[in-house]
C-alpha cells in the first residue's frame, strides 16, 4: 500500500477598511489591525510549499508580502473569490434587519432559496468553491500549502470536507485571520488491477492563530 499526507492550510483575511459588513466581492484592502491580525496569526511560522490566494485585496496583499518574504510562489486563483451578496454588499447585519428584516432573516434561514437581489446563488457558489477545491487537492498531493481566502469559502470548503449539508454554511464562525488546517490522506493499491487511489480527509484545527 502507497500512502501520501496532503495539508493545505485554510486562512482568512483580516479586518478590512471599513469592519464588519456584508462585503462579497467588494475589495476593500486590510486595515492597519487586519494586517496586524494576518502576522500575527501566521506569525514565524514557514511550513508551506506554495501560497493560493483569492485575487481580492484583502487576501492578495498579505499572501504577496508573505510570498515574498518566505520566497515562495504565489497562484492568484478567482475561483476563491467571496460569495457575491448582490444589493446587500457594503451593507451591515444591522442596516439589513432595519431596512430589509423578512428577506434577511429567510436567507438566514435558508440561504440556497433566497439570494439576495443580484447576488449569487449559494448552490452556484458553493460548487465553484469545490470544484476549485478538488483541484487543488489534486496539485497538491504530497504537499503543505496555504490558501489566503474568505470567510464564505472557508465555510463551503469545511462543509464539503466534514460531510455537512450547504444549509450549514453559515453555522459556523470563521473569524478574521483564523487558520483551518485539513489533512488529505491518500492511499492505493498499485499491484491491484482497476483499482483507484483512495482518500480521506481531516480537519485537524480551527483556532485564530498558527501554535
Amino acid at each position: 500500500m502507497m500512502n501520501t499526507e496532503t495539508i493545505i492550510d485554510l486562512i482568512r483575511h483580516g479586518e478590512p477598511e471599513g469592519g464588519q459588513k456584508l462585503r462579497g466581492t467588494l475589495d476593500d484592502p486590510l486595515s492597519e489591525l487586519g494586517w496586524e491580525q494576518m502576522r500575527t496569526s501566521v506569525g514565524e511560522h514557514s511550513p508551506w510549499a506554495s501560497i493560493v490566494s483569492s485575487p481580492l485585496s484583502r487576501c492578495r496583499y498579505f499572501a504577496g508580502e508573505l510570498a515574498d518574504k518566505l520566497s515562495l510562489d504565489l497562484d492568484i486563483n478567482a475561483e476563491f473569490r467571496e460569495i457575491a451578496f448582490g444589493e446587500w454588499e457594503g451593507l451591515t447585519n444591522k442596516q439589513l434587519m432595519e431596512g430589509n428584516k423578512e428577506a434577511f432573516s429567510k436567507y438566514w434561514q435558508d440561504p440556497e432559496n433566497n439570494t439576495p437581489p443580484g447576488g449569487e446563488p449559494l448552490s452556484q457558489f458553493v460548487t465553484r468553491v469545490h470544484g476549485a477545491w478538488e483541484d487543488l487537492v489534486e496539485q497538491s498531493k504530497g504537499q503543505h500549502r496555504l490558501l489566503v481566502c474568505h470567510g464564505g469559502v472557508i465555510r463551503a470548503i469545511l462543509t464539503h470536507v466534514l460531510g455537512m449539508p450547504t444549509s450549514k454554511l453559515w453555522s459556523f464562525d470563521v473569524p478574521y485571520a483564523n487558520v483551518s488546517r485539513i489533512v488529505i490522506y491518500h492511499w492505493s493499491e498499485p499491484k491491484s488491477e482497476g483499482d483507484q487511489e483512495q482518500s480521506a480527509a481531516q480537519l485537524r484545527f480551527h483556532q485564530t492563530r498558527l501554535i
